[in-house]
C-alpha cells in the first residue's frame, strides 16, 4: 500500500494531480485547497489513502496526516464513500468538522455539497463518541474546553449546549474564569 508520495508535480487537473516518481506518474485525487498550493514542476509531498476495490484503484492525497486520518474515519460512516469524504474534508478545516460533530452542529456538515440532513445526522451519530473519546476535536484548547464544559453542565446546561458554547470560545485567551464567562455570554446570545 502507498502511504505517501513525494516528487515533482507534472500535471494539475480539476480534482487531481499527477506526481512523477522514478518515471511513473501517480494520479492522486486531492481537495481544491491542495491544488491551489501546488504548481507544475514544484515538489509535492502528499499523505495517501490507497483505495483498492475489485474494479478500480485510486489514490487520495492530503497535505497533513490529520486530514488523512479524518478522511479514513469519515469513510467508516454508512453511506459515506471516498468522494463524499473528500468533499467534506475539502470544505472545512478538520478541527472545525470535528468540533461540529462533537457539538451536533449539523449546519456545518450540511453546508457541504452532497451532504443532506440525514447524512449529517448519521455522521454525528457514528463519529461523535469516537472523536470525543479520542480527544481529537478542537486541537490545542481541548483540555481547557473540557473544564468549561464541566462548569457549564454544573450550572444546568445540557451537554450539547455546553460543548457548543465551549467550542465557540476556543480562541479566548485567559484563565478558566474568562473562558466560562465568554461561554456564558455566547449562550445568552444564542437564546
Amino acid at each position: 500500500m502507498i502511504g505517501s508520495l513525494r516528487g515533482p508535480v507534472s500535471h494539475i487537473g480539476l480534482d487531481n494531480v499527477i506526481i512523477d516518481i522514478g518515471g511513473v506518474g501517480y494520479r492522486v485525487v486531492v481537495a481544491p485547497a491542495v491544488i491551489a498550493r501546488l504548481r507544475v514542476g514544484s515538489e509535492a509531498t502528499l499523505f495517501i489513502h490507497h483505495l483498492v476495490r475489485d474494479d478500480a484503484q485510486a489514490l487520495f492525497g492530503f497535505a497533513r496526516p490529520e486530514e488523512l486520518g479524518f478522511f479514513e474515519l469519515l469513510m467508516t460512516v454508512t453511506g459515506v464513500g471516498p468522494r463524499l469524504a473528500m468533499a467534506i474534508i475539502g470544505a472545512h478545516p478538520v478541527t472545525r468538522l470535528q468540533m461540529a460533530i462533537v457539538t451536533d452542529d449539523l449546519d456545518v456538515l450540511t453546508s457541504v455539497s452532497g451532504v443532506g440532513r440525514k447524512t449529517a445526522q448519521r455522521i454525528v451519530l457514528e463519529l461523535k463518541e469516537k472523536i470525543h473519546a479520542a480527544g481529537i476535536a478542537v486541537g490545542p484548547g481541548a483540555v481547557a474546553d473540557s473544564d468549561v464544559v464541566a462548569a457549564l453542565e454544573s450550572l444546568g446546561y445540557t451537554a450539547t449546549e455546553a460543548r457548543r458554547a465551549a467550542g465557540s470560545v476556543v480562541g479566548v485567551d485567559g484563565g478558566l474564569d474568562q473562558r466560562i464567562r465568554a461561554a456564558l455570554q455566547e449562550l445568552a446570545r444564542s437564546r
